[in-house]
């Protein structure tokens, strides 16, 4: 299986939309907030996909949880802005929230700043920003979930 993470889109819905495009054996979509709202109209495009959306921290009036676990395939995946576990300070409370509730898989954003950790038996994924980025080029991350294990995969746009 694999799945779509996106963060940080920041009214770059054109972004979003190659994307999509771009990945059209993704069942599932990630979107990590800050702008939450840029991925409303690609439910409707994209019927097939299922989307899994939490608020950031521009996300002012969402009622989006900030913080959200689904399971795949028997994996447990852990999804956040990262703000309120204060990922730009560092990863550790996002580490101990995903161990406390056996995920494999953490991911985060806010940073604007991709990366891919294997640290204590979870993988913490962040895309980075697809409109922004602070360090390199924009980017979104694939991972693929299978009988033989996960891998995460930065993608620069």
């Amino acid at each position: 299986m694999r799945i779509v993470v996106i963060s940080d889109s920041h009214r770059r819905t054109n972004v979003i939309d190659k994307i999509l495009a771009a990945q059209p054996e993704a069942r599932h979509v990630f979107f990590l907030g800050d702008n939450a709202a840029d991925i409303e109209d690609f439910e409707f495009i994209y019927p097939e996909k299922t989307f899994h959306t939490v608020s950031g921290n521009c996300d002012y009036a969402s009622l989006l949880p900030c913080a959200g676990l689904e399971i795949l395939d028997g994996c447990r995946i852990l999804y956040t802005h990262g703000h309120t576990f204060d990922v730009k300070g560092g990863t550790g409370a996002l580490l101990r929230e995903a161990k406390l509730k056996n995920c494999r898989i953490a991911l985060f954003g806010h940073t604007h700043i991709s990366q891919t950790v294997y640290a204590d038996g979870v993988y913490l994924v962040n895309p980075g920003s697809c409109s922004s980025p602070r360090s390199g080029r924009a980017s979104y991350a694939v991972i693929d979930i299978t009988p033989s294990g996960i891998m995460p995969i930065i993608i620069e746009l």
